[in-house]
């Protein structure tokens, strides 16, 4: 198994298919592995050095080489896998549609409507990760290191209330979290305030 591939960074293709490939060279051998898109943006310039850490999928017609930016990321990409019928372009989709402790607070919590934010993933497939997941990752983001943004965040009973709304009006999964975390951190929002009020001041942060 190969933990991880430290070398240079020889180029990023986006291929037609939608797939990210990274190759990287590590003592003069060249690796093609498949990114996560949103993983580009944290790449050094081509020629720098970086650690990726990977999965490795034997298949038939060849292996395949799966890079990630942290141990986490790779290991959750190895949870979602492990659902059935979740495989490698779903569970990536999934990782580039949410941060990490978003995505694993979705599937703790059930969090459907935030799940199927993820091209290709429908109620029936969200449903079955939440399932099959919601135990083992519940335990595994402790560990892990993973904490949710649940402090001074809206009151649980509303929570998904906000996220609801703010996905329908057409925000992404990644603004509403990053709304609702700058939202949470602002004074003038009191705890007690009710769902109408962190919508409003998310959009308004949102619009700004």
């Amino acid at each position: 198994m190969i933990s991880y591939l430290k070398g240079a960074i020889v180029g990023v293709d986006k291929s037609n298919s939608n797939r990210v490939i990274l190759t990287l060279d590590v003592n003069q051998v060249g690796y093609d592995l498949q990114i996560p898109a949103r993983f580009v943006e944290e790449l050094p310039a081509i020629g720098e050095t970086v650690q990726v850490f990977t999965h490795l999928q034997m298949r038939e017609e060849q292996p395949l080489l799966y890079g990630f930016g942290s141990a986490a990321q790779r290991d959750l990409f190895r949870q979602l896998i492990s659902v059935s019928g979740i495989g490698a372009q779903l569970a990536i989709a999934l990782l580039d549609t949410l941060d990490l402790p978003d995505l694993v607070q979705a599937i703790v919590s059930g969090n459907t409507q935030l799940l199927i934010q993820a091209p290709g993933v429908g109620g029936r497939t969200a449903e079955r990760i939440s399932l099959e997941l919601k135990k083992k990752l519940a335990d595994w983001r402790t560990t892990a290191g993973v904490v949710a943004m649940t402090s001074g965040g809206p009151p649980p009973a509303i929570f998904e209330d906000v996220q609801m709304t703010l996905l329908a009006l057409g925000y992404s999964a990644s603004e509403v979290s990053q709304a609702i975390t700058a939202v949470s951190d602002s004074a003038i929002l009191q705890q007690n305030a009710n769902a109408e009020e962190w919508i409003r001041q998310a959009i308004a942060h949102l619009s700004g």
